[in-house]
């Protein structure tokens, strides 16, 4: 039997442990269905969120009308290439354009990002006024990602209190990703991140010829401390947050190759 198709006590969102301000919202869902509705079939069961990966749209459209129910906001669905994109929405931005990362801080709109191994990352500004949300995977952390979107929520920060700062503080969670028990990648990847910062090596173990195992989550947490300002939460690269060693809870890409998406959103009402 497969493990998703067990009862499972847990429920169908994980809320992001972390002292976002008053008003501020954050969850990941799971592949776990909430109550009501009509669930993905194999193998995208049961709560996919993606509507490219082979999921019959009509089935992941429904899923995602059910989120929007839940979360009583928007969420804004980018077309995510694995770059460094950052993407200003608001609550009539139209799906599907082109970015990694969105920023906003208007109400009634969720900044969203999908996941199936990659590293979710939501922030917001300590007083609660800009929210952010990156899709980092290793491309991504290469390219640049958290850089670029905690850049453009500070810049709108400073937009929007009229500050001459550029350096709000800043709160970031780190959702589940793929762990580095599973997460095998070649030298050219290790080589990627040493280009950027030679302390990232340690983040990298050697598993046989010319093949580490890297922690992606750790990866993301050194680029963000080295930012200044920016408090970390949420994954500290423990067994429970890897996507590809718990199926009953995550999707997984590189575990099961045909998978669906997961969904990490912050808002405000």
């Amino acid at each position: 039997m497969d493990p998703i198709d067990r009862l499972s006590p847990e429920p169908p969102v994980w809320r992001p442990d972390w002292p976002a301000p008053a008003g501020v919202q954050a969850l990941c869902t799971t592949r776990l269905h909430p109550a009501g509705g009509a669930p993905s079939l194999p193998p995208y069961h049961h709560f996919n969120l993606g509507d490219q990966v082979g999921d019959g749209l009509p089935t992941v459209l429904a899923q995602r009308r059910a989120l929007a129910q839940q979360l009583g906001v928007r969420p804004v669905y980018l077309r995510q290439v694995h770059g460094c994109q950052v993407q200003r929405i608001a609550p009539d931005t139209p799906d599907g354009l082109e970015a990694d990362a969105s920023f906003s801080a208007l109400a009634r709109v969720a900044c969203t990002v999908l996941v199936a191994d990659c590293l979710p990352v939501l922030l917001c500004s300590a007083d609660g006024r800009v929210l952010a949300a990156a899709h980092a995977g290793w491309r991504g952390l290469v390219a640049g990602v958290l850089q670029a979107t905690v850049k453009a929520l500070r810049l709108q920060w400073a937009v929007v209190t009229g500050a001459t700062t550029q350096s709000a503080p800043v709160l970031a969670w780190l959702g589940p990703c793929i762990g580095q028990q599973a997460f095998e990648v070649g030298p050219e990847v290790r080589a990627a991140f040493l280009l950027r910062n030679r302390d990232s090596g340690r983040h990298f173990v050697a598993s046989g010829a010319d093949k580490y195992r890297a922690d992606l989550a750790a990866l993301a947490r050194q680029q963000l401390a080295a930012l200044g300002g920016v408090a970390l939460y949420g994954n500290d690269s423990g067994p429970m947050w890897c996507t590809a060693s718990n199926p009953a809870r995550w999707y997984s890409h590189r575990r099961d190759r045909v998978s669906g998406r997961m969904a990490a959103c912050v808002w405000r009402h």
